[in-house]
């Protein structure tokens, strides 16, 4: 493998590394929930989570690490303890062939053609291009998402087109920062999400919304299409302004959007309806299939549109797979805080459950009996730290003593002091430490592999180069 430096790179270089660049940061409680807004003095105030720094990073590398309930804010990659928040997290998919819009969700798509378009154009383009019977029997009984996603477009229009009322454009550009994007940004936070001006800042916006840590790629999928990888910007223009932006990680198998945000002027036609719609359209036009929405909190009302399209499925987080969410899942969702439906099952057959460490099952605290058994004379793991994500709760990831099996001796870091890759069993103290203490360096790469899963150490680089620390 080349010892390139991955900021010397060109676009070509870094799509062909196969490796991707990290900083682990450790496991911690943040300090004030976006959701519930409880701070940690308050009841319930903990939101654990692992986090990393994503430095360049493969499409196909996150796409790995979403399906493990990993997400990114920014460079920011964060990957939350559904048991241990007072707003656990979920991630949900929806599959992009098989969805099928509501008559509320048509009716959105209709409503802002007809705006678009106008009554005018309407008109005169079926006098100009009438539909044969078919036509009209067909779009009658069938609601093409894709045909009528694109109806209003100016490329998609049949020409030469009579006068419409608005020209209404969409392009997929690079996610890179301007002062026309930001413009929408700074309205959408301070009118729409009500934020107090002196919280929203070019800054934020460029940390949050602009250059993505993902690389971006080209592939061709099974179908033979050419699809975009990377992180872009979806961006919606009307008579030429910049009205709408749907912030969009595009991934070897799924359309992931990472925001939404939109001008006040358009509040009336349901932008951020119309921009899910469009981003589900994407995945089956383009065959990326999977349209994922993001987290999804069940106590947090706003985020309850997301279970409007169907079909949906949500991430096992004991077992990582995926099951279909239906009215027996959300009965469970408003039943309890932590939902595991692979537990839920085995509840339902009678069969033995087994807790991790320091569960809460039915409220009540249950440690394991390794912890028990413990020996009494290793002060360093008597003395285990509430923020040590090996003895933690964390659902989906290897205990401390299953990590001590694990053998990341050939794991790769870089740091300042070479040039070239470092196998970790070339450090001097790589022998002399044990993963059971906390805040050592064999600890926290322990705690990195848990958090990603080992069967992904390969396609990974621990970055400890100081630039890593900057972001």
């Amino acid at each position: 493998m080349a010892d390139t430096d991955t900021q010397e790179q060109t676009p070509d270089q870094a799509a062909a590394d196969p490796v991707s660049y990290v900083y682990p940061i450790g496991y911690s409680n943040s300090s004030e929930c976006g959701y519930c807004r409880r701070t940690r003095s308050g009841q319930s105030g903990k939101r654990w989570s692992y986090y990393a720094i994503a430095n360049s990073v493969k499409p196909a590398f996150y796409q790995k690490l979403v399906d493990r309930f990993w997400r990114r804010s920014g460079s920011l990659l964060y990957r939350p303890n559904q048991k241990n928040s007072c707003c656990p997290h979920y991630t949900l998919r929806l599959d992009s062939a098989q969805f099928k819009p509501t008559k509320d969700q048509r009716q959105a798509v209709n409503r802002f053609n007809r705006h678009v378009l106008g009554e005018t154009y309407a008109r005169d383009a079926a006098k100009l291009y009438p539909r044969s019977r078919e036509e009209v029997r067909r779009r009658n009984n069938e609601f093409n998402l894709v045909e009528r996603i694109h109806e209003a477009e100016v490329d998609y229009c049949k020409g030469p087109p009579p006068p419409r009322a608005h020209e209404f454009v969409v392009t997929l550009e690079p996610d890179t920062f301007t002062e026309e994007k930001y413009a929408v940004y700074e309205n959408y936070q301070r009118v729409v999400h009500q934020e107090p001006p002196d919280k929203v800042t070019e800054l934020g916006f460029r940390r949050f919304l602009c250059n993505s840590p993902l690389r971006k790629e080209k592939v061709v999928g099974p179908d033979g299409k050419e699809r975009q990888l990377g992180s872009y910007h979806q961006c919606y223009r009307i008579d030429g302004v910049l009205v709408a932006i749907g912030v969009l990680d595009l991934l070897p198998d799924c359309v992931s959007a990472v925001y939404f945000l939109y001008h006040e002027s358009i509040h009336s036609l349901n932008p951020g309806k119309l921009g899910a719609l469009r981003e589900i359209a994407m995945a089956r036009e383009l065959g990326y299939k999977w349209w994922y929405s993001g987290y999804y909190v069940h106590n947090c009302a706003k985020m309850r549109y997301k279970i409007d399209y169907k079909p949906q499925y949500v991430l096992d987080p004991e077992t990582l797979q995926w099951d279909l969410v239906d009215k027996e899942v959300l009965r469970l969702f408003d039943k309890y805080p932590y939902v595991c439906l692979s537990r839920e099952r085995k509840k339902l057959a009678g069969e033995d459950v087994r807790v991790g460490q320091d569960q809460k099952v039915d409220g009540v605290e249950i440690k394991k009996e390794e912890e028990e058994e413990e020996d009494d004379d290793d002060s360093s793991v008597r003395s285990w730290d509430e923020s040590f994500l090996l003895t933690s709760d964390m659902p989906g990831i290897l205990t401390l003593k299953e990590m001590e099996d694990v053998d990341m001796s050939m794991l790769r870091l870089r740091s300042d002091l070479t040039d070239r890759f470092i196998n970790l069993c070339e450090l001097v103290i790589w022998e002399t430490e044990r993963i059971s203490e906390y805040g050592k360096l064999k600890s926290r790469i322990a705690e990195f592999v848990a958090a990603v899963g080992p069967d992904l150490m390969d396609d990974v680089c621990i970055d400890f180069r100081k630039r890593t620390k900057t972001w």
